[in-house]
């Protein structure tokens, strides 16, 4: 494959104090005040600023993509690549590929990187053995992991990390996490919880569908709970200056788009909820400027948003709304449907407001249905949202089903949280 060549970038310093050990425990520099200018320093620069110490004497490989970037928007790989103090010898990329030219269920295979010349393996759909031998046959010691999450089961980097950790473990390599914001905050876990006959790489294991969680966190659960019959050597560097109510917007960090169809940390705020309408015949807003913000079909009219509003569901509200995606579902067609709107973050509960839409569309329009492979189930972990929808169960009711469930995740996630 061929990608646009960029030019190699010098190394630069970066602020901070690396904290890295194999629980996650450290201590963390003092963060900066907060309110305006406070910014925070994400794994990868306390990594730096510490002369890549915790990598010395090791050959490394690094998991990343378009998001991991310094606080200067240069990427790690192009810093990493001419510094002598680490020896970094292999890249491996995730859904959407490295550098990020490919869409939704696509990769970049194997390549070798133009700007670096560094290899680069695709770890897409590998699991377990297979992506072992990747590891085995680039010659790493060390696999790093750094990529922006989005705060949701179904987004699929926290499964690449999954994936990662167990490979690297059967390969013998030392795993290492460089973390990075939730965007949406780590103040809580929402939704449902996975039932594990439902794993697929939208949700392999059983966590909550907004787990409130950091990709750290994240791994140090994942290989306590999920790994732990042969858990990898894990080592962890947090982030400095992040508190858990945090949205993206107070960290000072650049957004770099995760992925083609996640443009802003609004999309992410609304994205736990909203990407539900993939296991319909709706369009999620894929092939518009507001995916996932923009909801429709043929034939709906003013009668969903009016059914939406009068949920008076917190922190959104709803406009009636018309779109022709580009690509996608409804290519090139005007269709009808909401545009939501958040108008109070701290209250809006975006899981709740995915299933509100999705009982209000089924009401309001005798078109809807879901996909014929039953894909909400996947999405949701169960078949407990469909089902119930479709016995005529309100919000309220499909909500309430998974409180026992999400109350049991949420005291085991509380012993991995690390700020």
């Amino acid at each position: 494959m061929s990608l646009s060549r960029r030019g190699l970038l010098a190394a630069g310093g970066a602020v901070g104090a690396l904290a890295a050990t194999a629980s996650g425990a450290g201590t963390a520099a003092a963060s900066p005040p907060p309110g305006k200018g406070r910014r925070v320093r994400t794994g990868f620069d306390r990594l730096a600023a510490d002369g890549y110490a915790l990598l010395k004497g090791e050959k490394v490989g690094i998991v990343t993509n378009p998001t991991g970037v310094t606080s200067d928007v240069r990427h790690i790989v192009d810093v990493m690549h001419p510094d002598e103090r680490v020896d970094l010898i292999a890249v491996f990329g995730p859904e959407h590929g490295f550098r990020g030219t490919a869409q939704a269920g696509g990769s970049e295979g194997r390549y070798d990187d133009p700007a670096t010349g560094l290899p680069v393996y695709d770890t897409y759909l590998k699991s377990g053995q297979p992506l072992a031998d990747v590891f085995t046959a680039s010659g790493v010691d060390t696999v790093v992991f750094d990529i922006q999450d989005a705060g949701a089961r179904f987004y699929t980097y926290i499964w690449t990390l999954y994936d990662c950790m167990e490979a690297a473990a059967l390969a013998g390599k030392r795993f290492v996490v460089l973390d990075r914001p939730n965007p949406v905050t780590g103040r809580a876990a929402l939704g449902p919880v996975l039932d594990p006959a439902f794993g697929t790489f939208v949700g392999r294991r059983e966590i909550a569908q907004a787990h409130g969680m950091t990709v750290t966190e994240l791994a140090l659960l994942f290989n306590a709970r999920f790994l732990a019959d042969r858990p990898v050597d894990l080592r962890i560097v947090k982030m400095s200056g992040w508190k858990r109510t945090d949205f993206f917007d107070a960290t000072g960090l650049p957004w770099v788009p995760p992925s083609p169809n996640m443009p802003t940390p609004d999309t992410a705020l609304v994205y736990a909820g909203t990407c539900l309408f993939e296991g319909t015949n709706l369009s999620e807003g894929r092939g518009t400027t507001r995916p996932f913000e923009l909801l429709g079909a043929e034939g709906i009219g003013h009668r969903w948003a009016e059914a939406a509003n009068a949920l008076g569901l917190p922190g959104v509200a709803f406009r009636e709304a018309y779109f022709a995606p580009t690509f996608s579902k409804f290519q090139g067609k005007t269709v009808g449907g909401v545009q939501l709107h958040v108008q109070d973050r701290e209250v809006f509960d975006p899981v709740r407001t995915g299933i509100g839409l999705l009982v209000t569309a089924k009401r309001s329009w005798d078109g809807f249905a879901w996909r014929s492979d039953n894909w909400i189930d996947k999405l949701t972990g169960n078949t407990r949202v469909r089902t119930m929808i479709d016995a005529g169960a309100d919000t309220d009711e499909v909500v309430g089903a998974w409180s026992a469930d999400l109350a049991a995740f949420r005291a085991v996630r509380k012993r991995y949280l690390q700020y």
